[in-house]
Formats: C-alpha cells, sequence, structure tokens
C-alpha cells in the first residue's frame, strides 16, 4: 500500500487570502493541495479557473496542486491548468468525448492523469483506459458544493476499485472527495484509499495542524 496523502480542499479556504491559506496548510502537514473547477455547467457552481493556479505558483506554493475538473468539455482546460502549474489533472468520464484523448492530453503536458467517478458512475468506463491513469478519484458526494455528507456506499466502491487495481498490479492511487472527516478517515482508508481530500473538514477548523495530526493518527491506526 501507498503512503497516505492529505488534500485540503481550497474551496473551502478564504479567498481573500488564498496563498496565506494554502500556505498554512502545507506548514501544517498536508501533502498536497486540492483545487475544485467548477463550470456552472457540468456542475451548479461556478468557481476557479487556471489564473488561480498559476496565482498560487506566483505566490510561492511549491507543493504540489491537484486539480478536479467538474467542467465540460475538459480538453482546453487540461492545456491551461497543466501551463498554469498543475501537478495533477482529474476529470469525469462524462464530460469528456473521448476519455483516451483527454487522458493521454494530460500525460503530454507533464501531468498525472485521474479519473473522477460520481455515487452513480460505475467502474465500466475503467475498463479499457487503466494504462493511461494514475489516480482514479472515487466521489463520496454528488460533485458541486462543498461541506456534503459522506456517503456511505461509496466505502463499497473504494473497495472494488482496489481490488480491480491489484489484479492488474497496476500503481494507481485511490483518491476519495467529500464528507471526509477525522471520524471516518480511517474507515476510508481501511477500504483502500490512500488519497484523502478534505475541505470543510479542515478549514472550519480553528488550528490546521491539530485537524491533520488528528487525522494522521487515525491513518497510523489502519491494518490491512
Amino acid at each position: 500500500m501507498q503512503e497516505f496523502l492529505l488534500l485540503p480542499s481550497l474551496l473551502s479556504a478564504d479567498f481573500a487570502r488564498l496563498g496565506e491559506e494554502a500556505e498554512a496548510v502545507i506548514n501544517a502537514g498536508a501533502d498536497m493541495l486540492h483545487l475544485d473547477v467548477m463550470d456552472n455547467h457540468y456542475v451548479p457552481n461556478l468557481t476557479v479557473g487556471p489564473l488561480v493556479c498559476q496565482a498560487l505558483r506566483h505566490y510561492g506554493i511549491k507543493a504540489p496542486i491537484d486539480v478536479h475538473l467538474m467542467t465540460k468539455p475538459v480538453d482546453r482546460l487540461i492545456v491551461d491548468f497543466a501551463n498554469a502549474g498543475a501537478t495533477n489533472i482529474t476529470f469525469h468520464p462524462e464530460a469528456s468525448e473521448h476519455v483516451d484523448r483527454s487522458l493521454s492530453l494530460i500525460h503530454k503536458h507533464g501531468c498525472k492523469a485521474g479519473l473522477a467517478l460520481n455515487p452513480a458512475t460505475t467502474l465500466q468506463c475503467l475498463e479499457y483506459v487503466m494504462d493511461k491513469i494514475d489516480l482514479i478519484l472515487i466521489m463520496s458526494v454528488n460533485p458541486g458544493f462543498g461541506g456534503q455528507s459522506f456517503i456511505p456506499s461509496a466505502l463499497e466502491k473504494i473497495a472494488d476499485v482496489r481490488k480491480l487495481i491489484s489484479s492488474r498490479h497496476l500503481n494507481i492511487r485511490i483518491a476519495v472527495d467529500g464528507g471526509i472527516k477525522t471520524e471516518n478517515i480511517g474507515q476510508i482508508a481501511q477500504a483502500g484509499a490512500d488519497m484523502f481530500i478534505a475541505g470543510s473538514a479542515i478549514f472550519n477548523h480553528s488550528d490546521y495542524s491539530e485537524v491533520i495530526s488528528n487525522m494522521r493518527k487515525q491513518l497510523a491506526s489502519v491494518r490491512y
């Protein structure tokens, strides 16, 4: 099993102080930063674009930036975010006419590629592109808003994805996004996840170091 990674979602940060917030959670022990990109088309909300990613880099953020595209179409934004300093770029298979081509485009521009699965999305979309995927993002809420509650059926999907990866002997990470908090992160890891995206659970806490440390304590107790 790969090491566990914690990714605070900047969707829940104070946007008036985004550079400071990003720096603070990295200094508090986070591994990466997560950017939720919503277009008010594929999902019912509008958030950030490539200029925000670029601004974080110009601010001095050196940590990896994990970009989740909740947009349709995706290919133009893949190029723009790659050029803006993204490390990982993940998109939804429903949002691309040519999933294989979009994954290849991410790699062409020097980023790691991921596919995001909504709660009702089956694993069938992974079947013929597993060799091009670096991470699979399991949505444990319906995309579009922060602060939602974890959907329990995601645990079964995480376990199924872990079995699929293991059966093919591939090195693919499993990320989970939605409703993750200190109380359930251990259970989510036990199901097979190794990347954990948390927004309000971290940014609504007065001490980022404390909540991140408590999450790591829960992860340390996970046994396979």
